[in-house]
């Protein structure tokens, strides 16, 4: 996980921090200056801070948490793998003549245990973004996730599947190649897989381009990430004809990590070092692998027909509801 400095990218809500942040900087170099004895001063401003941060990232609204879900230098799947992972063997294409860069995937050993990770991968500035076209897998990056897992369920190797998308890449030639068929078979595909299959949300989870690799007995969601049918932007120009109204429309879309625990989507929601998961690469890394380890632990124990039997329950358990009479 990189870790060259470099100046770090402000959301809006962020400024108030940062502002006092700097004041704290200006007041110890002034004092460092004149030899004065600032550090009482000092200790209460940084206490201020504290506290500031935490009251800012704990009542952020449902938009500002896809501000952070999407944030530049939030880890990506590569910097989760290298980091949680013993060794990493990365494996590439389809075998039907495409290696799409947006999806990424291979062999690697987790606490000593073989397993298959895979998962979106977004660029780190607009050159990479564009050769991975925005973490937006095509349909050869959808197959190319299947031949990985069905890799694992010949070796007997569970599945951990890190999920960081606006959707499928929503292209003419994406779906000349057949990008609802390619979803549509892993979904179908993943349910019969008797290894078992983790699935976390790492940043932005939208459609069914994050579905297509998101079937599986759990699924873990970093704090601020989101997870939704549709960005609030796309759900406000459908719904309004105005993507300004995309922080209404978050808010209706229940996309926040603590949203799909209340409905039952979620298993387990993964906290974020205090300013986001950018702000604490490795320890947010270590956050992921303990939980991951954790659940391995849990469903190695069962056998893959309960394995099996607790997917298709999840997902047949979604959405159901029960209608009281007056």
């Amino acid at each position: 996980m990189a870790t060259t400095e470099r100046k770090p990218l402000l959301l809006d809500f962020e400024r108030p921090l940062v502002d006092l942040e700097s004041r704290i900087d200006q007041i110890r170099q002034l004092a460092a200056e004149n030899g004065v004895d600032v550090s009482e001063e000092l200790r209460q401003l940084e206490a201020r801070a504290t506290q500031l941060r935490q009251e800012i990232f704990n009542s952020l609204s449902p938009s500002q948490r896809l501000q952070l879900a999407r944030h530049p230098r939030r880890p990506s799947t590569l910097d989760y793998i290298q980091a949680i992972s013993d060794e990493w063997m990365e494996l590439h294409g389809d075998r039907r003549g495409a290696d799409d860069p947006a999806l990424v995937g291979g062999v690697a050993r987790l606490a000593g245990r073989p397993v298959v990770m895979l998962g979106h991968q977004k660029g780190r500035d607009t050159k990479d973004n564009i050769a991975r076209n925005f973490g937006m897998a095509s349909p050869g990056g959808y197959r190319k996730a299947m031949r990985l897992m069905e890799h694992a369920n010949k070796f007997g190797m569970p599945i951990l599947t890190f999920i960081d998308t606006p959707g499928a890449l929503p292209t003419a030639e994406a779906e000349y190649q057949g990008a609802g068929e390619a979803i549509a078979y892993n979904l179908r595909e993943m349910f019969r897989l008797n290894v078992p299959i983790i699935c976390t949300v790492i940043g932005e989870g939208g459609s069914g381009g994050a579905l297509g690799i998101g079937v599986g007995e759990r699924l873990l969601m970093f704090e601020h990430a989101v997870y939704t049918v549709a960005t609030p932007e796309a759900c406000a120009a459908i719904l309004w004809k105005d993507a300004s109204k995309a922080p209404q429309a978050a808010v209706a879309l229940k996309i926040t990590a603590w949203d799909l625990k209340n409905l039952g989507v979620l298993d387990q929601l993964l906290p974020e070092p205090v300013g986001g998961a950018h702000s604490d690469p490795l320890k947010a890394a270590m956050l992921l692998k303990q939980a991951l380890l954790q659940n391995l632990e849990e469903l190695t124990q069962l056998t893959s027909q309960q394995r099996r039997q607790m997917r298709y329950q999840k997902f047949r358990n979604l959405g159901v509801f029960a209608e009281l009479s007056a």
